[in-house]
């Protein structure tokens, strides 16, 4: 987490604000907190991840040794979900497996931006060049794979592939959901990602041009040292947990940190997290997106979210009050 920008405003909270703080099941919440505090450098957080290993009672850990900290940035706090897809394909090309999933390219890593998806595609610039991965039979799956970030490929062999993360060409994000509002297709409740991959499946020729109005494009890698059982690997390159971590903007949530939610919704939900990932549509202090699972199911679940809410950050005590001297006077 960088310096907090000037008009950001923190406040300190005590533990009996956060409501539902005492009815969450902090054992669990500390389970997938040591998942990843180890890899934290500062000693402030090295201090509580010792203490962490300790076997102590895990809600008095959190009490004794953090501080709820809300970080606000001046826009209204919004939850979503994310989840990891399980596409259909094979290791070679063949009719049914039509579409490929591309390695990083090494020109790729030298500029800030390179070509956009729609030059990529119709301008085939990846063909050729053994950069292929796998094949899968929907294009329109592999471009929510590409937005999810990482996902299982169940192969045509009977065995399953594992991708994750490896890179991108350096365009910013664009919603497809968000211009579909815009051009008044739909109102922004009823956007969803099936409802999107239903409209693009109806629209064919119309629905890939959409596709393209999101120049951003993501590659991939294999990701085989993550047993099945375990999560997809997340931006801390450890494994995450369904309803337990979340994917924020490490400009204002410093990625291992305990987050306490607040989501509001048809479906409200109080809970320990952890922050253990990122997104590049994840911006902004109040800005969140919980983790569903693997497969079908926690897609059609993190697809319907769009929640408000509030996210309270649990820091070190030092580094909490450091944020807001006056809070020590």
């Amino acid at each position: 987490m960088g310096p907090v920008l000037s008009d950001t405003r923190v406040t300190v909270l005590s533990f009996d604000q956060m409501q539902g703080w005492a009815e969450d099941d902090h054992a669990a919440a500390l389970d997938v907190f040591q998942n990843t505090c180890a890899d934290l450098d500062d000693p402030d957080w090295q201090a509580v991840c010792a203490y962490a290993t300790s076997n102590p009672d895990p809600r008095s850990f959190f009490e004794l040794l953090f501080r709820p900290v809300l970080i606000e940035d001046g826009k209204d706090g919004m939850f979503t979900g994310y989840f990891e897809p399980e596409l259909d394909g094979a290791r070679r090309p063949s009719a049914k497996y039509r579409y490929p999933l591309y390695a990083l390219p090494p020109e790729a890593r030298e500029v800030e931006k390179w070509y956009s998806r729609r030059e990529l595609l119709e301008e085939r610039k990846l063909e050729g060049r053994g950069l292929e991965i796998a094949w899968v039979d929907d294009p329109v799956e592999l471009f929510f794979l590409q937005i999810q970030g990482s996902g299982r490929i169940n192969l045509s062999d009977g065995s399953k592939l594992r991708v994750g993360y490896g890179g991108k060409n350096g365009h910013e994000y664009s919603s497809i959901g968000a211009e579909l509002v815009r051009r008044g297709v739909y109102q922004p409740h009823q956007v969803s990602a099936q409802v999107i991959k239903n409209w693009v499946r109806r629209n064919p020729d119309i629905g890939k041009e959409l596709l393209y109005h999101n120049p951003s494009y993501v590659f991939f890698r294999e990701v085989s040292e993550v047993p099945g059982h375990l999560g997809p690997l997340g931006a801390m390159n450890r494994s995450v947990t369904t309803l337990r971590t979340i994917a924020v903007d490490p400009a204002f949530v410093p990625l291992g940190a305990p987050v306490w939610i607040e989501k509001d919704g048809a479906d409200p939900l109080r809970r320990l997290m952890i922050a253990q990932d990122t997104g590049s549509a994840i911006k902004g202090a109040q800005r969140a997106d919980i983790f569903f699972g693997t497969g079908d199911q926690a897609g059609r679940a993190a697809g319907r979210l769009r929640d408000p809410g509030r996210m309270i950050v649990l820091l070190p005590i030092q580094r909490a009050y450091a944020m807001v001297p006056e809070a020590l006077q």
